[in-house]
């Protein structure tokens, strides 16, 4: 019989490897999966790449796992917020590294990603640093920057429901980048 329920926090993030990419949910306060990515802090993998709306703030959740220093690398849309003391310090001393992109981008590279496509052309980075290295193409007369699928090992979430097939639903904004995270 299918059930993908776990017992504890450490079985379900037991399986996270050093180098792992993992898709951390969640948007300013709400679908955070704070204890989850405490539990990886403590797991001890080492050397991850973490996507995420922001980079943590205070020193709980995300914020935790990045203090712990098991992340090596940040992608994500808002590195810097009220709060986010943890990034800044690890940040300004060169101890973890940052790729910005937009908000939109990340949630686009992560569908292409669930739906196993090869990637999309965007306008929204020409002609700025973030486009630097992509492939440009123009299409009908506008130049496009060739985004690539951002694809996890693992994704942190947080659902309000769960069933034993892995089906989960969410609470009112707290859905955010959860449903997507999950496919990807």
């Amino acid at each position: 019989m299918i059930d993908k329920r776990v017992n504890s926090l450490a079985e379900a993030v037991a399986g996270i490897r050093d180098g792992s990419t993992i898709l951390c949910a969640g948007f300013g306060g709400a679908g955070l999966p704070d204890a989850l990515c405490e539990a990886v802090a403590e797991q001890g993998a080492r050397d991850l790449t973490v996507v995420a709306n922001n980079a943590g703030t205070g020193r709980r959740g995300l914020a935790a796992l990045l203090g712990a220093g098991r992340v090596k690398r940040i992608i994500c849309s808002f590195p810097r917020s009220s709060g986010s003391v943890v990034f800044e310090e690890l940040y300004g001393a060169g101890r973890i590294e940052l790729e910005l992109v937009p908000q939109g981008i990340i949630s686009e590279r992560m569908r292409c990603a669930a739906a196993g496509l090869g990637g999309f052309y965007s306008p929204v980075s020409v002609g700025t640093r973030l486009a630097e290295g992509k492939e440009h193409r123009e299409i009908n007369g506008r130049m496009y920057v060739l985004e690539k699928p951002l694809k996890g090992d693992v994704a942190l979430l947080s659902a309000d429901r769960g069933d034993r097939w892995g089906n989960l639903t969410y609470r009112k904004s707290a859905r955010n980048f959860n449903p997507t995270m999950a496919m990807a």
